[in-house]
């Protein structure tokens, strides 16, 4: 993480030196005040705190393919080719969104780092691909270094459950553009997967079996619905406790769970059986996310029947008086991660997932058809 230096203050010869004097034409001189960053409302000594606090944080995340130390001007990852026959990189670019307002309300901080590398790294794996390291991006009205350090930790721990580093980053202090609680955060990741083990619709065969994986809630999508029906129409509060959300948890910490991480289930999962697509299951819901990965040949039938979504979902839809459609095409539902697999290794897929600690079951089938996702059935509630 980088800041521009202030300008020197102090004494000496320079051009801004307190002995360099201004001549005017009463004959007069006049001391200039030199204006500094920190007049501008940047702090390089908040950012270079920030930076010492997390150093411990980020070296947990290092793997033996990572050179140098944080601080340099790029992050170094020396690729071991020996490893591969083909490789193939690729590269995948999130943010949390307006989840974000939920955490700066409630001051909580280390949790939206771990929602961040959630949507980065999983939609890595979703083609196969070893997460191999992250960037990081924060984005703040005033660099406050505890909260700095927070976030950064959440990013850590995110990178250390995906199995990938943290190869540096940037936090840039914006004063003046956003309010001094206010900031915003974003990833870069890239992955590698050889080239005739990626992942996708070009694999997919009808027969094939339909695997969900438990969402651990809403994760990182639509919350400016949730915002404007929960907060903003319905005028609920964050300290709310709800009982349907267990452990007396309040709505504010329900909002707040952070984002499943899949990465390095799912890379195992393909060493196990005969796996054909993954869909990571973000903005768009089970039908938008699932037919990404599906050929022009076929359908996918879900049957909304084999699952209950959280009681987060049915609060939004109550409380918004929300339809269907428009939840299944905003949410995830309860389903953070859909596998495509050889319908002969549905049973050990479930079977993997469960010795994981995966909740899962069968979702339904691929078919014959023309791309699409057939949503049939009906959840259970109550």
């Amino acid at each position: 993480m980088t800041h521009v230096d202030e300008r020197p203050t102090g004494g000496g010869s320079g051009p801004n030196s307190p002995d360099k004097r201004l001549w005017n034409a009463g004959g007069r001189t006049a001391r200039r005040r030199t204006v500094t960053y920190a007049d501008a409302g940047v702090s390089i000594h908040a950012g270079e705190q920030a930076v010492a606090m997390l150093k411990s944080k980020v070296k947990r995340t290092t793997r033996p393919e990572v050179l140098g130390d944080l601080g340099g001007f790029a992050g170094l990852f020396k690729l071991d080719m020996s490893k591969y026959k083909e490789p193939v990189l690729a590269s995948s670019t999130d943010g949390v969104g307006t989840k974000l307002v939920i955490a700066q309300t409630m001051g909580i901080h280390d949790t939206v780092g771990i929602d961040l590398v959630a949507m980065v790294v999983d939609d890595l794996v979703a083609c196969g691909a070893e997460p191999l390291f992250l960037l990081d991006y924060i984005a703040c009205g005033e660099v406050v270094p505890d909260r700095i350090s927070e976030i950064g930790a959440g990013i850590a721990d995110g990178c250390r459950y995906a199995g990938c580093a943290l190869l540096g980053g940037e936090t840039a202090e914006h004063p003046g553009v956003m309010r001094p609680d206010e900031y915003d955060i974003s990833g870069t990741g890239v992955g590698v997967v050889e080239h005739d083990a990626i992942l996708g619709k070009h694999r997919v065969e009808v027969g094939d079996a339909v695997i969900a994986m438990r969402s651990s809630g809403l994760h990182s999508n639509g919350y400016s619905l949730v915002r404007h029906v929960l907060l903003g129409a319905g005028r609920m509060r964050l300290d709310t406790v709800f009982d349907e959300f267990g452990h007396q948890r309040t709505l504010g910490e329900e909002l707040l769970t952070p984002t499943k991480i899949y990465a390095r289930d799912c890379l195992d999962l393909m060493k196990e059986a005969d796996l054909r697509a993954l869909a990571h299951i973000t903005g768009g819901g089970v039908p938008g996310n699932l037919s990404r990965v599906l050929p022009d040949n076929a359908d996918a039938v879900v049957d909304r029947s084999t699952w209950r979504p959280q009681p987060i979902f049915d609060l939004v839809r109550e409380k918004g008086r929300i339809d269907d459609p428009e939840m299944e095409s905003t949410f995830n539902m309860g389903v953070g991660m859909i596998a495509i697999v050889a319908p002969a290794d549905a049973d050990r897929t479930l079977a993997f997932l469960a010795g994981r600690g995966i909740e899962s079951w069968q979702l339904g089938e691929v078919v014959e058809g023309t791309g699409s996702v057939q949503m049939v059935g009906s959840h259970t509630r109550g």
